[in-house]
């Protein structure tokens, strides 16, 4: 989805072209989603985490082109800004101690990194929205070198004709006008993928748009941006908003923002990248040589580059992915909710809890988005961001009720049937779901944390900025240790 392009403007007749092209893909993935030409052994499950990169007083650090030549491991790439870098996981499946195994590879993987880091004193932060970001980050150069970046941030600005304006109230406000996409990088999440059978698709995107509000109550980490307390999990609406490319008449019109949960079910996989195609301008309209019929008609599996770049530039909650490895195609859902961290137990539960109860949501005979409104569901979503832990949510044959009881008594079982439908070992099982309760019985996430250590703090006579640069080096500590955020101590 990252990958680089070739310039950073385009033509009007590049767009044109560009145009023409995604709806030639569009044909032939009907196609083959007619023929079912796709790869299917066994669903395997892949894995992100975006990460940032801090100084040894815990303020961002402009330095990841020398980090990842230090690393010197593929699975490790460059991001938006100079003080991200990104960590892709291979798929595998889930059977047995799976997951387990990759907690101890994740761990290891991290625990390498950062020792390359501190050879440069530097440390790794994974965390939702690195605390310590101010405005006066991004004066001067902040943007990683990568053409595709500056074609983004070209293409967004160019498409608002205007600058970007963050508003986001929440125990405190931020507004403030900027100049680029830079707030974007202050969002750092992990992503889950998931490769499904073509004809289960809509099933699994469905169910996964159902779980997005229970994952960001569950899983919020990002309560601070530019010193400002604001939601749980502010970093849902900075995304939103640093990515907008309408300006105020454009939103009246009710033009759809790039940042998109959607519009309502779906039955085919289809239908989303048929509504991309429809509704979307290009941002990075790059056109190849490719002739996606012909590589069909041959026999061959289709690249449809420019349909999946196109799509990789709307950014939805609950993506679709149409990926080839080799001479096979296969189909994703990629589930772009969660935060990133606080540690890798944690991230590792919050996966858990996400594939098991999908599968079940998603196998049910009857499903519960058809006696759920698509509104609500987005709803949902809303309360997750703003309230965390403490959010109200709707649930069908429920009504509405606290996140962590939904969690507790409802949806932690359709987990643990779940996974067990994968397969999973279950003592592995136990170790991540007895973390999501955990969570759920203390009521402390991630922000909860934060947001305790900085108001101890600040009670002590620190100021925000000391506050938040204390509480970072604490949560840095904490994260290497590996242990639950809930069992996390706060300051005397």
């Amino acid at each position: 989805m990252g990958r680089e392009t070739s310039a950073t403007h385009y033509t009007r007749e590049q767009r044109q072209q560009f145009r023409d092209k995604v709806r030639r893909d569009l044909d032939v993935l009907e196609q083959m989603l007619e023929r079912d030409a796709f790869e299917f052994d066994e669903p395997l499950c892949g894995l992100e985490i975006e990460l940032n990169l801090v100084d040894a007083g815990f303020q961002p650090k402009m330095n990841n082109a020398e980090v990842l030549q230090a690393i010197a491991d593929p699975e490790f790439q460059t991001e938006l800004a100079q003080f991200n870098i990104e960590f892709n996981v291979p798929p595998r499946s889930l059977r047995g101690e799976s997951l387990h195994e990759l907690e101890r590879d994740l761990r290891g993987s991290l625990n390498h990194a950062e020792l390359r880091c501190n050879e440069r004193d530097t440390h790794i932060v994974m965390t939702g929205m690195l605390p310590t970001v101010s405005a006066d980050t991004f004066v001067g150069e902040w943007m990683s070198d990568n053409s595709r970046y500056t074609a983004l941030n070209d293409a967004i600005l160019t498409s608002r004709g205007e600058d970007i304006y963050l508003d986001v109230q929440g125990k405190e406000f931020v507004r403030q006008f900027t100049d680029s996409i830079a707030a974007e990088s202050v969002c750092t999440s992990v992503q889950l993928h998931l490769q499904v059978k073509p004809n289960e698709f809509a099933q699994h995107w469905n169910a996964a748009q159902l779980l997005a509000g229970p994952q960001l109550a569950l899983a919020a980490n990002s309560p601070y941006f530019f010193g400002k307390e604001l939601w749980a999990e502010t970093r849902t609406e900075i995304f939103a908003q640093a990515t907008d490319t309408r300006p105020v008449e454009l939103k009246n019109q009710g033009v759809r923002p790039r940042v998109f949960f959607g519009e309502g079910w779906i039955t085919s996989i289809f239908d989303l990248f048929e509504e991309n195609a429809h509704f979307f301008p290009a941002l990075l309209p790059e056109v190849g040589d490719e002739d996606p019929q012909a590589v069909l008609d041959a026999g061959g599996v289709p690249e449809l580059a420019e349909m999946m770049l196109h799509n990789g530039s709307i950014y939805r909650w609950n993506r679709p992915i149409y990926d080839t490895a080799g001479e096979h195609a296969h189909l994703r859902v990629e589930n772009r909710v969660l935060p990133a961290g606080p540690t890798i137990v944690d991230t590792l539960a919050n996966a858990a809890f996400y594939y098991g109860t999908l599968r079940v949501l998603a196998e049910d005979e009857r499903p519960l988005w058809s006696r759920m409104a698509f509104s609500t569901a987005e709803h949902n979503f809303h309360q997750g961001a703003r309230h965390g832990i403490d959010a109200m949510l709707y649930w069908p044959g429920l009504g509405e009720l606290p996140a962590s009881e939904l969690v507790l008594r409802h949806l932690l079982p359709l987990a643990r049937e779940g996974l067990r439908r994968w397969e999973v070992d279950e003592d592995v099982i136990d170790r991540y779901l007895r973390v999501i309760e955990g969570r759920c019985l203390t009521g402390v996430t991630g922000a909860e944390w934060q947001v305790n250590v900085v108001r101890r703090l600040e009670a002590r006579g620190l100021s925000r900025h000391e506050a938040l640069t204390k509480m970072t080096e604490l949560y840095t500590k904490a994260m290497h240790s590996n242990r639950p955020v809930h069992t996390w101590k706060l300051p005397d």
